[in-house]
């Protein structure tokens, strides 16, 4: 990090912003395997809140590679990296009164915790969901075929399968969505922020 910058403070609140939202910013990490049903529950979930006319925003892992982290591969760095880039930037828009909904593989442990720390530290709620299926699931469901890649090795450091992916050990969301369908799913997430008192419903 450069040594001769300073942090400017602006002279809105939190509080300024949520009176004026309606609601107080939170990130929504979904984390799980690739198939697990991250993105296809952020969409719904995204929708469910605007539908309230919340305001919501939804940062994507496939996404994000086109645009933002255009430059980075998936080797365990590039990885660390990713999930680094997005823990910032989910920040903000949270800082901003976002219900941030993130949508990424995040294998490992120490990233997402970092991520949670940088919310933490800036005293912004960071709601991490574990978006679970067994691997026999994901790799049936494998509706981009990279399982079946993987498998014959034409992808390399794939998680799951030649990359570790480490569970969260005490998420504030567990759903299992080889037995919990993506409404019941945005029911879960969505009764959470309203007790919470993140949102009114």
């Amino acid at each position: 990090m450069a040594t001769n910058i300073t942090f400017h403070p602006g002279s809105v609140t939190s509080n300024e912003r949520t009176e004026l939202l309606g609601q107080k910013g939170a990130t929504i990490w979904l984390t799980g395997l690739s198939a697990s049903g991250k993105s296809t529950i952020a969409c719904a979930l995204e929708q469910h809140l605007l539908h309230f006319k919340k305001f919501a925003y939804r940062l994507d892992g496939d996404n994000v590679r086109f645009g933002l982290n255009r430059d980075l591969g998936f080797d365990e760095k590039s990885r660390n990296e990713n999930i680094r880039r997005i823990g910032e930037v989910s920040r903000l828009f949270t800082d901003a009164g976002s219900i941030t909904i993130t949508a990424f593989i995040s294998p490992y442990r120490a990233d997402r915790d970092l991520a949670r720390d940088l919310h933490n530290r800036s005293s912004l709620p960071f709601v991490e969901v574990f978006v679970d299926a067994p691997l026999q699931v994901v790799e049936d469901r494998d509706p981009k075929g990279l399982y079946k890649k993987a498998r014959a090795g034409e992808i390399k450091d794939f998680t799951g399968i030649s990359a570790p992916y480490e569970a969260p050990e005490s998420p504030e969301i567990h759903i299992r969505t080889d037995e919990v369908g993506v409404a019941d799913a945005v029911r879960i997430i969505a009764d959470y922020l309203v007790a919470k008192q993140y949102i009114t419903l």
